[in-house]
């Protein structure tokens, strides 16, 4: 599980530094990315691009894996400590989520948010 490990750490520094060119190369073209904030799912990078956008200008979220597994049916199962603040540094969630990969010739292909 070494590559998918660097892939998906490299993710989530790239999501915490808000840096979305650099997240997105862990991603396939035509990703199924979790929508948390409106429900359902977006497709591919420029929707990613455009909802994390939305995102950030209404809220300051921090996600930290803490371990990664894998499920029977091959998925990567990540468990993330999330803070979610406002904008004006308050804190509006303070949680252990799951994120659940799929990979596909290592790139994520969908990812599934548990709480």
């Amino acid at each position: 599980m070494s590559m998918e490990y660097d892939v998906l750490t490299g993710a989530y520094e790239a999501f915490n530094a808000r840096d979305i060119a650099r997240a997105l190369t862990a991603m396939d073209s035509d990703v199924d990315w979790p929508n948390g904030m409106e429900g359902g799912y977006v497709h591919g990078h420029e929707a990613v691009r455009d909802y994390w956008s939305r995102q950030w200008n209404l809220i300051d979220p921090h996600v930290e894996p803490r371990r990664f597994t894998r499920d029977d049916k091959g998925h990567v199962i990540v468990d993330v400590h999330q803070i979610i603040r406002d904008r004006s540094g308050r804190i509006l969630a303070d949680q252990m989520v799951q994120h659940v990969y799929e990979l596909e010739d290592g790139l994520v292909k969908r990812m599934e948010i548990r709480k």
